[in-house]
């Protein structure tokens, strides 16, 4: 039966599309737009034919206009979210479908755009033609690809080889072979690949909130919602969106006590990017049980440790390649960006000693994330060995945060990584309203950065698009009593948080106990 105009529900119905799906929509359309003009293409592309593309692209006014239409596309976005999290954080919007339909409206309009943010995408498709060609992209540069230039991979990591795992490769040979010399139409394939990992997020993120008694929409908003999402694992096309949806995923299944299929996910999951091994200690403790003796939590990190070389020797005979993924792993460390701790103080240390005359910025940089990765290495192993008092999946959260935060190099999407699980486990109030506020820093940082046609993103140089992002997020950001009461105050003082009896007892028991000293 159809609802009346009046009804409290005919009423929500109509505050979700006016106030959340249409300016989500809209956002997301200007960003499509956007990136006809400052997206990357490559250099053969047809679209470069199109009478809009090439009056975008060759003109002033049409570069000025595609970085206004980015800009206005991410603060339109930004509001959408902020004003749907108003009122999920509040209990107002409970229906984790519609949701679910807000996101898939989101994400529509940015589905056949080109690459926005990153041109990734195209270092993919070179490294499955590499594939093709008989090479081994764990010792060949997508340089050695006559005319790869042509393929619109960043000359950046021309000569790098690929940090990434032999699932992935995969993927990137299947692409290559499947859409031939067209690397725009592997972009957009690579895009469909992240938008899998997405689903995966959507599916299971909720499923994990559930378990640790957190409420499934405001942990659904949080993680999947977020504008961050859409920027980077949607319009940027990152290979990370599929490595954290196998690797929540699997950690999903393996606290829903499937732990063997849990497991194998999250082998997938490194085996797209071997960032991913981190999770594995901590679903061992997960499969051993929350009362495991020490004999017991051996036994399953043996078990789970089995698992993963079998995925991996099994991916890697297929493939046709080796362990050179581990060699690999300090190719993304060879950019020096702000956003790392470690790096920004090597820098400013550097700078300062050089001015001096008693240093270099390159000792300082590399003292510094030495210190960094040694703390992080310790931290890591406390978490691991001393789990008790925490579920794992927090401990997992709370490892992946510090990898991040103490790595040699942070990406915005890094962020991606650590808050699906953060979402899912809890948030104080303060640490909540940190995560909003990252998200908003971060949005600045991609807007500021939406000139993909540049050979680099790595530093933040246009000082005008720089203030005009801040000034357009502030704007959105407190432009109503709703969203000042979120950055501001109430609702998030409360957090994520159990809300129930039934939920601080679901959250109760997956911690861990101490460990004594039978076999369990």
């Amino acid at each position: 039966m159809a609802l009346r105009v009046g009804t409290p529900q005919a009423r929500l119905d109509r505050a979700m599309v006016l106030h959340y799906a249409v300016p989500g929509f809209l956002g997301s359309a200007l960003l499509a737009l956007g990136a006809l003009g400052v997206g990357w293409l490559p250099a053969t592309s047809a679209l470069l034919d199109v009478d809009l593309v090439s009056t975008l692209r060759s003109t002033t006014a049409g570069a000025v206009l595609s970085r206004i239409a980015v800009f206005a596309g991410v603060a339109l976005l930004l509001q959408a979210w902020l004003v749907l999290g108003h009122d999920v954080l509040d209990d107002l919007e409970r229906s984790e479908p519609r949701l679910l339909w807000i996101l898939a409206l989101w994400t529509a309009p940015l589905l056949l755009m080109p690459p926005l943010f990153s041109r990734d995408a195209y270092s993919y498709f070179a490294q499955g033609q590499l594939m093709l060609e008989g090479l081994d992209p764990y010792t060949s540069g997508v340089s050695a690809l006559p005319g790869w230039f042509l393929t619109g991979a960043d000359p950046l990591w021309s000569e790098s080889p690929t940090p990434y795992g032999p699932a992935f490769l995969l993927l990137e040979q299947g692409v290559a072979a499947m859409v031939g010399p067209h690397p725009f139409a592997g972009a957009i394939l690579f895009r469909l690949i992240a938008v899998a990992g997405v689903v995966l997020l959507a599916v299971h993120v909720p499923r994990l909130a559930h378990a640790h008694g957190i409420a499934r929409t405001k942990a659904l908003w949080l993680a999947v919602l977020n504008p961050l999402v859409l920027m980077h694992f949607v319009a940027g096309a990152h290979n990370d969106a599929l490595m954290v949806g196998l690797m929540v995923a699997g950690l999903a299944l393996t606290v829903g006590r499937r732990p063997v299929a849990g497991v194998v996910l999250i082998g997938l999951a490194a085996a797209v990017k071997p960032i991913a091994l981190v999770m594995l200690p901590f679903a061992g403790l997960v499969w051993a049980g929350t009362r495991a003796g020490w004999w017991g939590r051996i036994l399953a990190w043996v078990k789970s440790t089995i698992l993963v070389l079998l995925v991996f020797t099994v991916l890697s005979a297929i493939a046709g390649v080796g362990l050179g993924w581990v060699a690999s792993l300090s190719t993304p460390g060879a950019v020096r960006t702000w956003l790392s701790p470690p790096t920004a103080l090597g820098m400013a240390t550097g700078n300062l000693l050089q001015w001096l005359g008693i240093g270099t910025v390159d000792g300082a940089i590399t003292v510094f994330r030495a210190i960094a990765m040694a703390a992080g290495a310790a931290i890591s192993l406390w978490l691991v060995l001393r789990p008790e008092g925490r579920s794992p999946v927090r401990g997992a959260a709370l490892c992946l945060l510090t990898i991040v935060a103490l790595g040699p190099v942070v990406q915005p999407w890094y962020l991606l990584w650590v808050l699906p699980l953060l979402a899912a486990t809890g948030l104080t109030g303060a640490q909540l309203r940190l995560a909003m506020l990252l998200t908003a820093v971060l949005a600045v940082h991609g807007m500021a950065e939406s000139n993909a046609t540049a050979d680099t993103l790595v530093d933040l140089r246009d000082g005008l698009a720089t203030f005009l992002a801040i000034t357009m997020v502030a704007v959105v950001a407190l432009s109503s009593p709703g969203e000042r009461r979120l950055i501001l105050g109430q609702p998030v003082d409360r957090g994520l948080r159990p809300g129930s009896a039934a939920a601080r007892a679901r959250a109760g028991s997956l911690v861990v106990q101490r460990a004594g000293s039978s076999i369990s």
